[in-house]
């Protein structure tokens, strides 16, 4: 029965993740916190290391934190959170900086259905060099409308 919870809850928490990714994507990288978001939008740095990297720093600490609690305490249930947010940063990580922005040359030719609707939301919010009027905030689950011809 323990395994199964974990499992439940090691999903749940992934899935929630997308969530947070475009709650936080919206209202904060977008909100108060564009001045380390800005970078992302706008490339006049010539660092590969990008200030909106300290997003996903932070979600890693989270992440870490979850996990080791887990391990100390009676707080089982944190190692399936932990694991779950560790296993949406690496998707996002993947998708994100690996195939849509090329920062590792990786997964170029990539060219299914999936992966056309992800490139076109993705391009469609990088339209916007400003922090208003941006759209498709999501990362793996975008509006279907990315992903018609």
């Amino acid at each position: 029965m323990k395994v199964f919870l974990w499992i439940i809850i090691f999903l749940g928490t992934f899935s929630i993740m997308e969530f947070m990714a475009w709650f936080t994507h919206k209202y904060v990288m977008h909100g108060f916190l564009w001045s380390l978001h800005k970078d992302h939008h706008r490339k006049d740095h010539d660092s590969w290391f990008e200030r909106n990297d300290l997003f996903f720093i932070f979600y890693a600490v989270v992440s870490m934190s979850l996990i080791m609690i887990a391990g100390n305490t009676n707080f089982w249930y944190g190692q399936p959170m932990g694991f779950g947010i560790l296993a949406y940063g690496i998707a996002y990580f993947v998708v994100h900086d690996i195939f849509i922005h090329q920062r590792f040359k990786l997964l170029r030719n990539a060219n299914n259905w999936y992966a056309k609707g992800v490139r076109r939301a993705h391009k469609m919010h990088h339209k916007h060099l400003g922090k208003e009027d941006g759209e498709c905030f999501g990362m793996l689950f975008v509006p279907f409308k990315y992903f018609k011809k």
